[in-house]
């Protein structure tokens, strides 16, 4: 099929590539002109495994190209819109970027338009979005729109998008599913070769769930907001965990094995991040109020969310004494591995919070430092974890990279002044960082020994992969 993609941002550009991937001739827009000659040069905004290859094979194909909004939705017949909702000041979505794509449709497409939301927007917005295109329409224009929201990970996306859980879709018309059903083809039947197949853990076909609209748009805050107030959760438990004499990675193994929880999102650490589940939340309570439901279990989700910075901060003061003055290394800028986005990151707060109280930072990440450095221009960014802890008073982790697992923490200790390992991100074992010479501070366990009573607790990789 011949698909325009409108929006080259996280989800616009994974989309298109993957789109192309599976056979789709597809033209991805962004208003951006100097983004998308980047992107005809294979040269990514950001980082996303695999992305930047796929991206470049496909161009040379001819399966993908980029162009402005105004030429690529003319005459199209398919438009995904992938164009960013982000949260205006009082935490409602910013519809502005769709409101322009509909009108952009509607004055330069004629004939039939299936136009699919593929954004993460408030439930009925499909339907302001048909009214818009009909209220503009100058060419005789008719379509559906369908909203098929996106479940996509940052770090994850390209095997997200090819082995889904569930691909979802609401229509007001059956015929609408059956043309959807035929873009998503491949992927229902798994009848392709995946470009990641090595990596890919998912070997079933996806579930096909068809619904109204309004459902379908409810069903991806309904989803990211249960998985917020999972975090929260834990790390509320990990709190109580401290304050007994817990070990909340027992708790959550012993939680997380009961099926109708999961152990999905039992990692207690510093908080969620990232450009989606913050939004997201907000958005839901906003639209739950609007419609007059008071949704004050997320509105304390928030709050458990904003103050496990505060708590991390209070651990490094506890230690430290006094900040003021004090060197601290931190590893990890992005709010989660295998990615550079930055927004709404924990360590962009937290390095926020050491700076405000006189702190000394250094900072280390394998993706993120140039988008860190926007945000943060006055603190010092290295080149590796050993360049950061150089004479440091702690480190702090804040990002849970792979490659964090593996380093020389012998080094390191010679190269700190004090050896003081506050972990965000339970990575390692308590018993196994002290016996590295280190007094080591996580969270929601007891901070020296790594058996109890002579029962020995799941090593760290196995519990991760249990836990993820």
């Amino acid at each position: 099929m011949k698909i325009s993609v409108i929006g080259a941002g996280y989800v616009g550009l994974t989309t298109a590539a993957c789109l192309a991937e599976i056979g789709h001739s597809v033209c991805c827009a962004d208003n951006d002109e100097a983004k998308l000659n980047m992107l005809r040069r294979a040269q990514m905004p950001f980082f996303e495994p695999h992305l930047e290859e796929m991206v470049s094979r496909n161009y040379r194909a001819g399966r993908l190209q980029f162009e402005a909004p105004d030429s690529t939705v003319t005459g199209a017949e398919v438009v995904f819109i992938c164009v960013g909702t982000p949260p205006l000041e009082n935490g409602e979505a910013d519809l502005s970027a769709v409101a322009k794509v509909a009108r952009t449709i509607a004055e330069h497409t004629t004939g039939y338009c299936l136009v699919i939301e593929k954004s993460t927007v408030p439930v009925q917005t499909g339907q302001q979005l048909k009214r818009q295109l009909q209220l503009y329409s100058q060419k005789g224009l008719r379509c559906d729109v369908v909203s098929n929201p996106e479940f996509l990970r940052e770090g994850s996306a390209i095997q997200d998008f090819f082995h889904p859980d569930r691909i979802v879709i609401g229509v007001e018309r059956e015929e609408v599913a059956t043309q959807l059903r035929e873009i998503y083809r491949p992927i229902l039947e798994q009848t392709f070769t995946c470009p990641v197949h090595s990596e890919c853990t998912h070997a079933q076909k996806p579930a096909w769930i068809v619904t109204d609209t309004n459902s379908a748009e409810l069903i991806k805050h309904a989803s990211n907001s249960f998985l917020a107030m999972k975090i929260s959760f834990i790390n509320m438990v990990a709190d109580l965990c401290e304050a007994v004499g817990a070990d909340v990675t027992k708790v959550a193994l012993g939680m997380g094995m009961d099926p109708r929880i999961g152990a999905a999102f039992l990692k207690p650490g510093i908080g969620f991040g990232g450009f989606c589940f913050p939004k997201d939340v907000q958005a839901f309570v906003r639209i739950a109020s609007k419609a007059g439901c008071d949704f004050s279990l997320l509105k304390e989700v928030e709050n458990i969310n904003k103050r496990r910075i505060e708590r991390l901060v209070e651990k490094v003061r506890q230690e430290l004494w006094v900040i003021r003055g004090r060197k601290i290394a931190v590893f990890g800028l992005a709010f989660k591995p295998n990615t550079d986005d930055v927004r709404f990151a924990p360590a962009i707060e937290l390095i926020r919070a050491l700076v405000r109280d006189g702190a000394k930072v250094s900072a280390y990440d394998p993706q993120a430092t140039e988008k860190a450095r926007t945000v943060l221009p006055d603190i010092q960014y290295c080149s590796s974890p050993y360049e950061a802890a150089q004479e440091a008073e702690a480190i702090i982790i804040t990002t849970e990279w792979e490659e964090f697992r593996k380093l020389d923490w012998d080094e390191l200790k010679k190269l700190v002044t004090r050896p003081l390992v506050v972990d965000g991100r339970n990575m390692f074992q308590p018993g196994e960082m002290t016996c590295r010479g280190f007094h080591y501070i996580s969270t929601g366990r007891q901070p020296e020994s790594s058996t109890d009573n002579g029962v020995s607790i799941t090593p760290p990789q196995e519990l991760h992969a249990v836990l993820k």
